[in-house]
């Protein structure tokens, strides 16, 4: 494959990475090609569909999978928006990849040479070719606008309910959080007086 072809698969994976945000999930986009021809396309889904290996490869990989009906897949190609982490990377050497191509790194949970890489451990049975940097800059655009935009909505949102908390203090209406320092103060008793001290 060429470089103009790997840019064009990348490219589709920014799209599919675009759908991710769209769902709310964090954008990374794959793309599987064979023999030039893109077979099967993911994107980030493990808090929509509640699943931790939802990863963008992993949905595309189970795609393919299920297209080729064969869980072996080696004159496959993968194109990912960002670095694989380990999970994806051993399910893509169990699944025979020849080459794995990625945008951004990622400093934290990369196995193709972030963090470590396990694509070039010489202990396991299998060896996937690997290409790094193909379109990094936006892919790492779109994460970081992303995050940006996410912590700016936690933000506003912590901000919102500061600002109702003080507005119903100001009105009296304010809630007393009991402090789990203490013991919580006794409830009030009724007394009830004998019927004699009247």
């Amino acid at each position: 494959m060429t470089e103009s072809f790997d840019e064009h698969a990348m490219r589709i994976a920014l799209d599919q990475a675009h759908n991710a945000w769209l769902a709310g999930e964090v954008p990374v986009g794959a793309v599987i090609v064979r023999a030039g021809q893109v077979i099967a396309t993911g994107y980030n889904r493990p808090i929509t569909t509640h699943d931790p290996t939802a990863h963008a490869e992993i949905v595309a990989l189970r795609h393919a999978a299920l297209l080729q009906g064969n869980y072996r897949l080696p004159e496959c190609e993968l194109y990912v928006t960002l670095e694989p982490c380990a999970m994806c990377a051993m399910a893509l050497m169990h699944a025979r990849f020849k080459r794995v191509v990625f945008a951004a790194t990622d400093p934290k949970t990369g196995v193709a040479g972030s963090v470590m890489d396990l694509f070039a451990n010489r202990q396991l049975n299998h060896h996937t070719e690997i290409v790094g940097g193909v379109l990094a800059e936006p892919a790492s655009a779109l994460l970081k606008q992303f995050f940006a935009e996410r912590r700016a909505q936690i933000k506003a949102q912590r901000d919102a309910r500061q600002a109702a908390m003080s507005r119903q203090a100001l009105h009296g209406l304010d809630v007393i959080e009991p402090d789990p320092q203490h013991e919580p103060l006794p409830l009030p008793q009724v007394i009830e007086a004998p019927d004699d001290l009247g």
